[in-house]
């Protein structure tokens, strides 16, 4: 977080410096590592089986907050009696299908619904069309009674179910595993545990790094469960924040620039899923279970009438037939393999520089190479817009220049302090940017270049009046415009974006004025709010000593302006704070209402006394004591049904590319995780199976302070350039003996897709670790540098192949295996050579297995349903 979020770091500090203890878990001792309480170095990839281990420490000794855990989370809800555990099924859960690699989540339901799970057919769509990430905040359709016993003791619990999962992640499996003492791992749980409860908080911090990985979802739910355990969710000092890698991450997936996702986490309809408005809607409401997706047809209607206003009405189900669809995979890297096989035949680039910032950077080049066109804008002329020129392919002949078919066409962009608009940081909030100064030249915005591209197609189409053509000629595409150039209004956009009432032209102040009859506008229904009364809410900058600590007049947070989710949960099931010292929303009785220091994460006026009567749904149903709204049971998910389709509880599986069998099941990898296996992608031997000591090493990237991402930004401005001015390997002192390699001298770092130079930085901020009984080194890249700018090297992430975590469809980029020699990397031909030579003897054309689970054992996953529980012969 020092590292890459300095200006929030500062923070940190000041709890430091209260008090607070930092630890800080990372295989690189780091900037934030020198100023933490603790450093943890762990082996890359392991994360699940740290975590795991603390939740066990948690359960074996009873260590939860247990009011908490009862009143707030499923621990209670009993499980389907057909489920079998990756405990019973050697790293398998029940419902497996060894031919798809997908799971039939019948057996993962509630007792009592399990007609509610998904065959393999309707998983192997969510996998394809990543609806993990479509499902972030629905939450996952229950019935309405539960069986329950909260008194724990019922052997199907999700809490006995949770304590048996991770019963074997012991201190012992953390040091054999993952390289970390006994010592440290108590040091870490003793504190987590003693800075957590009834009188204190503990908030876990983690980076984009942590999502790559092929469980990258499941790591992340693993670090919900230990703070759903121990009370630290809805709370303030606790919870969860995901440190995003720029200023409008967040912004990007709440109005997306995802393939599968409409503004507010609308799912993006699905051909064969979706025929018509009504089950489009009801995919998303799960009519019959409780909590704010209920209002799902208020929010569709109202997006659509944001899209095509007066053509948009009632009578043809709000234009639905004009939304794009989906019909499988259509992310990034199953694009730019598309782009190499032909079916691809244009691009836009915008904020993106995939050459050198994706993995597998020469699928990257060699896609980019097979188009028709590319438009590339951005501040310069970055990788993506001169790999037909400059290329590591233009050496080794794979790519030709005078024989490439792309034309480029490279537009400037202004820069962020060249346009107004908002950012929607890492904590939800959105904060209002001026214009600083005019941009030069041709320089532009990039809702000047979409809207101005949009209306110049809309006039030509206008022409021929085709019916097919409709969809774009009927868009609500009327903005103001102003200054020299028609630059649209950004205030316009967000007034769109915030909603507003068809009939009277008010805007909405928040998201329960939202109607499904198509009198209201609204872009993005968790946004409702940010222009309400007229006033734009995010470009509110009221300091500090002007107002209480939560600032709630600084900025504006979805949804509502809430600056904690779920903050019901800060109050007991009475609606009492659980300590005045950490007393933060609670239920006022004389005034009727709930109240606080933050706005209220619940309906204002519900008392905690309230109970649904039977057969209600949606908002109606939801108790008074329901502290997780968007949640299909109106608590916090220990153990997911559905949503997830790798696991309803996260599961330790090496990395894609590791040198080490997995300590804990036969199943080696994350099985259900997405391979593109082609010979443009060949991925690096693991256990079982033979070649794996080819690539002995274990290698991972992440940034530097002083570069941005790819390095189109930084590598270009002489000060940031002469801080960091070269691309450089960090290996520790051992390896350095062990390989020959000099500080500040050359070497490569060489994969089955690439080799890589950089300088020798030898450096105690990496160290071997003991893993299984051997040593195990890592090195460490930046991933900053390409051809161009004022310094230029080799890219990291050509290193990678490309894998992805089966929810979401994120790459691994975080854990990757390798070899590294002294001196520079081969050139031209050579450097083909050398790597079809480590290709020969690693095996990587060998068709290796993805399923390596006792056969027994997925023989009794794909048949669970039909068998009694206990666990399979000849499995752990």
């Amino acid at each position: 977080m020092a590292e890459a979020h300095p200006v929030g770091f500062q923070w940190v500090m000041e709890a430091k410096r209260r008090g607070a203890t930092v630890i800080h878990i990372d295989p690189r001792f780091t900037r934030t590592s020198a100023l933490a309480d603790t450093f943890v170095p762990i082996r890359v990839g392991t994360d699940i089986v740290f975590l795991g281990a603390i939740i066990n420490y948690v359960l074996q000794n009873e260590l939860d907050f247990r009011e908490y855990v009862l009143a707030y989370t499923n621990a209670a809800s009993i499980v389907s009696e057909d489920y079998l555990d990756t405990e019973d099924l050697d790293g398998l859960f029940s419902g497996f299908d060894p031919e798809t690699r997908t799971y039939d989540t019948s057996t993962w339901q509630y007792a009592g619904a399990e007609g509610a799970g998904e065959d393999e057919d309707e998983v192997a769509e969510d996998r394809a069309t990543a609806s993990g990430l479509q499902h972030e905040s629905h939450g996952m359709p229950v019935p309405e009674e539960l069986q329950r016993d909260e008194t724990l003791r019922h052997p199907r619990t999700v809490y006995q179910v949770l304590k048996r999962h991770f019963s074997r992640y012991t201190p012992e499996l953390v040091a054999q595993t993952c390289g970390i003492s006994p010592e440290q791992f108590h040091e870490v749980a003793e504190a987590w545990v003693a800075a957590s409860g009834r009188e204190r908080t503990t908030a876990l911090v983690y980076s984009v790094g942590w999502t790559q990985h092929s469980v990258g979802a499941q790591y992340i739910r693993t670090g919900s469960i230990l703070q759903l355990l121990l009370g630290n969710m809805g709370r303030p000092g606790g919870g969860i924040m995901a440190l995003r890698g720029h200023a409008s991450i967040q912004g990007s997936t709440d109005i997306p620039t995802l393939f599968n996702l409409l503004p507010g986490y609308l799912e993006m309809p699905n051909a064969s899923s979706h025929p018509d408005y009504t089950s489009w809607v009801e995919s998303m409401s799960m009519p019959g279970a409780k909590g704010f997706w209920g209002n799902a047809s208020a929010y569709a209607a109202s997006l659509l009438k944001a899209y095509w206003g007066e053509h948009a009405t009632p009578e043809n189900d709000f234009a639905y037939s004009y939304l794009p669809r989906i019909s499988g995979d259509h992310g990034t890297y199953r694009t730019v393999l598309d782009m190499i096989e032909g079916t691809v035949k244009g691009y836009f680039l915008l904020g993106q520089n995939p050459a050198v910032g994706s993995a597998h950077g020469k699928a990257q080049r060699l896609g980019m190479a097979n188009l028709d066109w590319l438009v590339v804008r951005d501040l310069y002329e970055i990788e993506s817009a001169s790999f037909w020129k400059d290329a590591p392919e233009i050496e080794t002949g794979e790519i030709v220049t005078e024989e490439c078919p792309t034309e480029v066409f490279l537009l400037p962009a202004a820069s962020h302090v060249e346009k107004e608009g908002t950012f929607t940081q890492t904590q939800r909030m959105l904060q209002w940017r001026e214009k600083a100064v005019e941009p030069t030249g041709d320089r532009r915005s990039e809702l000047w270049f979409f809207y101005h591209l949009g209306r110049i197609m809309r006039e030509r189409l206008a022409e021929g009046n085709v019916e097919r053509d409709r969809p774009l000629l009927d868009l609500a595409w009327d903005y103001p415009v102003h200054g020299e150039h028609d630059e649209p209004s950004a205030e316009a956009v967000l007034r769109e974006i915030n909603g507003y009432e068809v009939a009277t032209g008010r805007p909405l102040s928040t998201f329960t004025e939202l109607r499904a009859d198509g009198t209201t506008v609204g872009g993005c229904w968790i946004y409702t709010g940010v222009f309400a009364d007229g006033v734009n809410q995010a470009a509110r900058r009221k300091p500090g000593r002007d107002q209480d600590w939560v600032a709630l007049e600084w900025g504006w947070v979805w949804p509502a302006n809430r600056r904690i989710l779920y903050n019901r949960a800060s109050a007991d099931p009475e609606g009492r704070p659980w300590s005045e010292r950490k007393a933060y929303v609670w239920w006022d009785e004389e005034k009727g209402e709930w109240t606080g220091h933050d706005v209220p994460d619940f309906e204002r006026t519900k008392p905690p006394s309230y109970r649904h009567e039977p057969g209600a749904t949606g908002v109606e149903a939801i108790d008074g004591t329901d502290a997780f709204i968007m949640q299909g049971d109106g608590r916090g998910a220990l153990f997911v049904p559905s949503g997830l389709v790798d696991g309803p509880l996260p599961t330790h599986y090496e990395p894609v590319e590791s040198p080490f069998h997995n300590t804990l099941y036969g199943q080696q990898a994350n099985p259900t995780r997405i391979e593109y296996r082609e010979p443009i992608n060949p991925m690096n031997p693991s256990p079982p199976g033979g070649g794996s000591e080819v690539f002995p090493i274990v290698f991972t990237t992440s940034r530097l302070t002083e570069h941005h991402t790819a390095g189109g930004m930084s590598r270009t401005l002489e000060y940031l350039a002469e801080l960091q001015p070269e691309m450089f390997v960090e290996v520790s002192p051992a390896l350095a003996r062990e390989r020959g390699l000099e500080h500040l001298g050359w070497c490569h770092v060489v994969t089955a897709r690439a080799a890589v130079e950089g300088r020798v930085v030898v450096t105690d901020r990496l160290r071997p670790l003991r893993v299984s009984g051997r040593t195990v080194h890592q090195v460490w890249l930046p991933y900053h540098w390409g051809s161009r700018g004022l310094v230029t090297g080799d890219a990291a992430n050509d290193l990678f192949g490309i894998s992805l975590d089966p929810n979401v469809l994120i790459q691994e980029t975080k854990a990757g295996t390798c070899d590294i020699l002294p001196g520079r990397r081969p050139r031209g031909p050579a450097l083909l050579e050398m790597l079809q030579g480590y290709r020969s003897r690693a095996g990587t054309d060998v068709a290796r297995p993805i399923v390596t689970a006792d056969p027994r054992a997925v023989r009794r996953s794909d048949v669970a349903e039909d068998t009694p529980a206990g666990p399979a012969e000849g499995s752990p």
